[in-house]
């Protein structure tokens, strides 16, 4: 399959952090999308919360927490 030049922008504009974290990557060998363990401190109000939306979704809380500052 040849790739004309608008379907390569297209690809290029839909996929752009994905190419900038390989670019990344190339200059640094710092993977990007690895995972790091952290500590962090919440408020037992906002774990509850965290519970709560856990048991709906399914999603582990790193995973909520993750999607929540991802849309910051």
């Amino acid at each position: 399959m040849q790739l004309n030049d608008k379907k390569a922008i297209e690809i290029l504009k839909k996929y752009k952090n994905l190419f900038e974290e390989l670019e990344h990557y190339d200059r640094t060998r710092e993977k990007l999308w690895a995972k790091k363990r952290i500590d962090i401190t919440l408020t037992l109000r906002l774990l509850k919360k965290l519970e709560k939306i856990k048991e709906k979704t399914g999603k582990p809380i790193s995973h909520l927490i993750e999607d929540m500052i991802e849309k910051l």
